[in-house]
């Protein structure tokens, strides 16, 4: 059974929420504190999503320099796949495994809402389960998620297909082209705002608004990044 590290800082909110989605994707999910220099054997890491260190200095950026995260940076580089949620994905950014930066929303307020999002590159690490353009529903909770890069930079994601996630029906935090989550040019490392955890157990996962029957995956969309990991580690 492939075991997959959730990586715990101070503030980190969203960690067993991460260990069950990883549980019910047939994982063994495996608890990894931010103090120790020690991935534990681990197949893959999941950075979930809080406040790591109170979000001090900027979103992300203590957490950046933690001790596991020299080991995870090093892992990364290796090949070992890396997802990142929310503020787990400004860790990354902070510490240069992806590019650009997430700030704070346009709209300058904390929004939380069930988020559509359309896949763009289902050849990633965590998105094999996917197709390319499928639409998945997930909430979405942030008041620094808007994700800006230069424009050099922009073009390079947009070119070489590094967008791996789009904010569909609308930008709910002003990111640049829509871009709710990136990979990293071996498509091994992701990064994303919304939560995916959250939507990877039948009957409490987003399905309707209004009414009205939006998501084709029943409320758990989310669990197909979970997966999507255990294809490829298998493979």
């Amino acid at each position: 059974m492939s075991r997959i590290g959730v990586v715990t800082f101070p503030g980190t909110l969203d960690d067993r929420d991460a260990a069950r989605a990883v549980k019910l994707a047939g994982a063994e999910p495996v608890a990894l504190w931010h103090k120790d220099a020690d991935l534990r054997g681990v197949d893959a890491v999941v950075l979930p999503g809080g406040f790591s260190y109170g979000d001090y200095l900027r979103c992300g950026a203590i957490a950046a320099v933690a001790p596991v995260m020299s080991e995870i940076v090093r892992a990364a580089k290796a090949g070992m796949p890396v997802l990142g949620i929310c503020n787990g994905f400004q860790v990354l950014c902070e510490a240069h495994l992806l590019p650009g930066a997430l700030i704070r929303n346009d709209h300058q307020k904390f929004f939380c809402r069930d988020q559509i999002l359309r896949v763009e590159n289902a050849s990633t690490a965590w998105t094999a389960d996917f197709a390319s353009g499928e639409l998945v529903t997930v909430p979405l909770k942030n008041g620094e998620g808007n994700f800006q890069a230069s424009v050099d930079t922009l073009e390079r994601l947009e070119g070489e297909g590094q967008v791996v996630f789009r904010y569909v029906d609308m930008n709910p935090n002003g990111s640049a082209n829509d871009i709710a989550g990136i990979t990293n040019e071996a498509g091994n490392v992701v990064g994303l705002m919304p939560h995916p955890e959250h939507a990877v157990e039948a009957g409490f996962g987003p399905i309707s608004r209004d009414g009205q029957i939006y998501d084709a995956h029943g409320g758990i969309g989310g669990l197909k990044l979970f997966t999507s990991v255990l294809s490829t580690l298998v493979g």
